[in-house]
C-alpha cells in the first residue's frame, strides 16, 4: 500500500511555472480537488515569472511550498530543486497548463498499487479539442523509428506497427498497456524509482529531459505504463507561447543530446541520426518559410492563369506569343505584378486587404502598359496586358476575400476589418477601447490588449482578454496576424516605441498611437477620427522593407562613383593624419559600399546613448551631424535619430546630402 507512513505524504506534486498565472490558478484548483482525500504536499517552481505568478500563488494558494527562482533553469533544474525537498510515497510532474480529472489521483494511486513492477505512469492526456496527445504514450526514437518519424512514414500509415511506432498511434487509446515513454506533462513514479535513477538530467533545458528519464527508469528494470481510465487536459506549449525561446530549435537540440547520451550506436549510425534531426529542423523550418511565401506564390500562379487567359481571348488558343517571348514574358510581369503589390502594401499584415491588392495590380497594370509602349517588340502584348490586368484586378483580390472566408481565425470580422492590439492598462486606453467598439463600422477588431508586463495576461477588460506583455509582442502578432498595433497615451516613452517596432519589425504592423493633442504630430503621418478618438499612424518609415531596399541602392548608386572619382586622389593629395570632413566623408565611401555604414544615418559615436534597437546603419552623415552633435544633449540627439527614422524618405536622404556638400563647399567644419 501506498499510503503516507514515518509522516510521508502519499504523494508529492511538483508544478514548474513560467508566466502563466491564469492557467497555473486553474490547474491548481483543479489539482486541490482532486488530491483532497489523500495525503499530499504541493510544490510551485517559479522560473522568475513577471506576470504575478508568485503573488497569485502565496495569496491564493499558501499551502503549496513555493520556490521563487530569480533566473529561468529550464525544466530538468527546476523540477530538480524540488524532487529533493520531495517526501512523497509517489512523486508527480505535472505540466502548469494542464486540467486534472476529479478521479485523477486516487485513480492513479490504486494503479501503483495494483502493479508493483510498474516504475512511472501517464494517465490518458487530452486536448482542449478532446483528442488524445500523441506524446503522452511514446517509443523510444531508435534508428528506424526515428526514421519513420522523420520521413512522414508514421504519419502515412498511422495504424501500421511496423511504421507508426514512435507514437503508438496503431494501438487503442481506450486500453492501458505498457510504453518506453510517457509525457512530460503528467509523469508519476515511485519513490523508490527516484532514489534509484536520480534527477532529470540537467544537460536538457526544455525537450527532452522526460524522455531521458523514462530511459533510465526502464534501463533500471521497472515498468513504464499509459494508463487509459483517467485523464487531464494539456493546453500545450503556453510557456514556450509566452517566451522569446525558439522552441523549434530547442526541441531538436534536445533530440541529439539524447542520442548521443543514450543510443550505443556506431559513430556512422550517430551521424545519420544527427543528420536526419538536422534535415527534420530545416523541413519543419522550411513549412514556416512556404507559409510566409505562400502569398508571393499563389500570385504568381493567379498572374501566370490570367495571361493564359488573355492569350486564349485575344489569339483564340494558347501560347500565342513569338517564340522569342517564352519564357521572359511569364518572368517580367509576375516580377512586375509582385512589385506592385509589395509597395501597395499587399504583402504586408494587410495581405488580406482588398483596397491594398487591388492597388496593386492596378499599378502593376501602368507598368506593364508603360514597357510596352517602349519596347517595340513586345507591342504585340498590349491587349493581352489590358485583358490580363482586368483578370487580375478579380482574381487576386478575389482569392484573398475567399482565403479570409475560409480560415476559422478570421470569420469573426469583417474583410476589411484590421486585426489590432491595444498596447497599455491605463484609463484612457481602456476608454478608447470601449469606444472603438462602439463604432457602427468594424474598421479595428480588438484582438485583446497587450500589458507592459506579464502580470495581467489572462484578465478579461469589457469581454477583450490581455492576452501578452510587450516582451513577447513579436509571438502575438505572428499567431493572432495582427494587422494593427494601437498605442493608449501615457504608456510608454517613444524610445520604448521605437524598441517595440525595431524588435516587430518585417511583421508588417502599422502601428498608431493616440497623442494627448493633435499638436504632437510630427513629419509625414495619417490620422484616423474614430468616435473622437485621434489615432496617429506612428509607422517608421526606415523600417518597411521596400524603404530599406530603396536607401541601399541609394547608397551603392551614389558610393561607387564617389570611390572611383574622389576616393584616390582624397587618398593622394588629403591631410590623412588632420583629416577634415570632407576628407573622413570621401575616405568613409568604402565602408557604405560594403554596406557597414550608410551615406546617410546616425552618428556612430554617440551609440551609447541610443537604444539597442535597429536604428538603421551608422551614416557619413546625418541629421545629429548636421546640427552638430557635440553641443546637443543626449535626448536631442535620440530625439533627432528617432525623426530621422520615422520621416526617411529618399528626397529625405538627398536633402541632408545636399547640405552635407554645401558645408563642406562653405569649409564650415561643423560635420563630424
Amino acid at each position: 500500500m501506498l499510503e503516507a507512513t514515518d509522516s510521508r505524504p502519499a504523494i508529492s506534486i511538483i508544478i514548474v511555472s513560467y508566466n502563466v498565472r491564469d492557467l497555473l490558478e486553474s490547474c491548481l484548483n483543479s489539482l486541490y480537488a482532486s488530491v483532497a482525500d489523500l495525503s499530499h504536499e504541493v510544490f510551485v517552481v517559479d522560473n522568475d515569472s513577471d506576470d504575478g505568478t508568485v503573488e497569485m500563488v502565496r495569496q491564493r494558494f499558501p499551502a503549496a511550498r513555493l520556490i521563487a527562482s530569480d533566473e529561468n533553469l529550464g525544466f530538468a533544474r527546476a523540477n530538480n530543486l524540488a524532487l529533493r525537498e520531495a517526501r512523497g510515497k509517489l512523486l508527480l510532474l505535472l505540466n502548469p497548463d494542464t486540467l486534472v480529472q476529479e478521479d485523477t489521483f486516487a485513480t492513479m494511486k490504486r494503479f501503483f498499487e495494483e502493479n508493483e513492477d510498474v516504475g512511472m505512469a501517464s494517465c490518458k492526456v487530452i486536448k482542449p479539442d478532446g483528442t488524445l496527445e500523441a506524446g503522452c504514450r511514446r517509443s523510444f526514437p531508435s534508428p528506424w523509428v526515428s526514421f519513420t518519424k522523420l520521413t512522414g512514414l508514421s504519419t502515412l500509415f498511422p495504424r501500421s506497427p511496423l511504421f507508426a511506432k514512435y507514437n503508438l498511434t496503431y494501438l487503442s487509446e481506450d486500453e492501458s498497456y505498457e510504453v518506453d515513454a510517457i509525457s512530460g506533462s503528467f509523469m508519476m513514479l515511485r519513490r523508490e524509482v527516484y532514489d534509484t535513477i536520480g534527477g532529470l538530467d540537467e544537460t536538457y533545458f526544455m525537450y527532452g529531459e522526460d524522455l531521458d528519464w523514462c530511459y533510465r527508469t526502464q534501463k533500471a528494470g521497472w515498468k513504464l505504463y499509459y494508463v487509459h481510465n483517467t485523464k487531464i487536459v494539456h493546453y500545450g506549449g503556453e510557456s514556450t507561447k509566452r517566451s522569446s525561446i525558439d522552441a523549434r530549435a530547442e526541441f531538436h537540440r534536445a533530440m541529439q543530446v539524447f542520442a548521443k547520451k543514450n543510443l550505443k550506436l556506431s559513430p556512422l549510425s550517430h551521424a545519420v541520426i544527427g543528420l536526419g534531426i538536422r534535415a527534420q529542423l530545416t523541413i519543419s523550418r522550411s513549412r514556416y518559410m512556404i507559409s510566409r511565401l505562400w502569398p508571393l506564390m499563389a500570385d504568381a500562379l493567379t498572374t501566370i492563369f490570367a495571361l493564359l487567359i488573355a492569350e486564349l481571348i485575344r489569339f483564340g488558343g494558347l501560347f500565342s506569343f513569338p517564340d522569342y517571348a517564352y519564357p521572359t514574358v511569364y518572368i517580367v510581369v509576375v516580377a512586375i505584378m509582385w512589385i506592385g503589390l509589395l509597395f501597395s502594401g499587399a504583402y504586408t499584415r494587410e495581405q488580406y486587404s482588398i483596397v491594398r491588392s487591388g492597388l496593386g495590380v492596378l499599378l502593376s497594370f501602368l507598368i506593364l502598359s508603360s514597357l510596352t509602349f517602349f519596347f517595340k517588340d513586345w507591342q504585340f502584348s498590349r491587349m493581352v496586358v489590358l485583358i490580363a490586368g482586368a483578370v487580375n484586378l478579380v482574381l487576386i483580390p478575389g482569392r484573398r476575400i475567399l482565403s479570409t472566408l475560409l480560415s476559422p481565425q478570421r470569420r469573426d470580422h469583417p474583410v476589411t476589418g484590421r486585426r489590432t492590439l491595444l498596447v497599455g492598462l491605463n484609463e484612457q486606453t481602456i476608454d478608447i477601447f470601449h469606444r472603438l467598439k462602439q463604432l457602427d463600422y468594424q474598421l479595428y477588431h480588438i484582438v485583446g490588449f497587450i500589458d507592459l508586463s506579464r502580470k495581467r495576461i489572462g484578465e478579461e477588460i469589457g469581454g477583450c482578454t490581455v492576452i501578452g506583455s510587450v516582451a513577447n509582442i513579436g509571438k502575438v502578432i505572428d499567431e493572432n496576424e495582427i494587422t494593427d498595433v494601437i498605442i493608449g497615451p501615457d504608456v510608454v516613452t517613444y524610445a520604448e516605441i521605437l524598441s517595440i517596432i525595431s524588435r516587430t519589425r518585417g511583421k508588417g504592423v502599422h502601428y498608431r498611437i493616440v497623442p494627448k493633442t493633435m499638436e504632437f504630430i510630427v513629419g509625414k503621418t495619417s490620422v484616423d477620427q474614430l468616435s473622437s478618438v485621434p489615432l496617429l499612424d506612428f509607422e517608421y518609415n526606415l523600417m518597411k522593407s521596400q524603404n530599406r531596399v530603396m536607401k541601399r541602392l541609394m547608397d551603392i548608386a551614389l558610393s561607387l562613383p564617389g570611390i572611383l572619382l574622389l576616393y584616390p586622389l582624397t587618398s593622394l593629395f588629403a591631410d590623412r593624419k588632420h583629416p577634415g570632413p570632407a576628407t573622413r566623408f570621401v575616405m568613409g565611401l568604402p565602408s557604405v559600399l560594403r554596406g557597414r555604414k550608410s551615406l546617410v544615418g546616425y552618428d556612430e559615436a554617440y551609440s551609447s546613448v541610443l537604444p539597442d534597437v535597429y536604428l538603421g546603419r551608422p551614416g557619413l552623415t546625418g541629421l545629429a551631424q548636421l546640427r552638430n552633435a557635440d553641443r546637443m544633449t543626449d535626448e536631442e540627439i535620440l530625439s533627432s535619430v528617432i525623426q530621422y527614422v520615422r520621416n526617411y524618405s529618399i528626397f529625405l536622404d538627398m536633402e541632408i546630402i545636399i547640405r552635407t556638400i554645401v558645408m563642406f563647399a562653405l569649409k564650415k567644419n561643423r560635420l563630424r
